[in-house]
């Protein structure tokens, strides 16, 4: 499973969600069919861990087998 800040982001605007704004390290995500806001954080080319990258899918209603 490819757990990049970079392919989560792809995953999350095929599925609505664009991008907002950013403070920091961390972008912020909206979909306004389900009115709900997403936090990815990227911090170079680190990958994002396990339960946070799951984390993030859930809050925005994806299904782990749509990766």
């Amino acid at each position: 499973m490819n757990q990049s800040p970079k392919h989560l982001i792809k995953l999350l605007e095929r599925h609505g969600f664009f991008f907002k704004r950013a403070k920091g390290s961390h972008q912020i995500f909206y979909n306004p069919i389900s009115n709900s806001t997403v936090v990815v954080p990227v911090h170079g080319n680190k990958d994002i861990k396990t339960a946070t990258f799951l984390a993030i899918l859930k809050q925005a209603g994806i299904d782990k087998k749509e990766i």
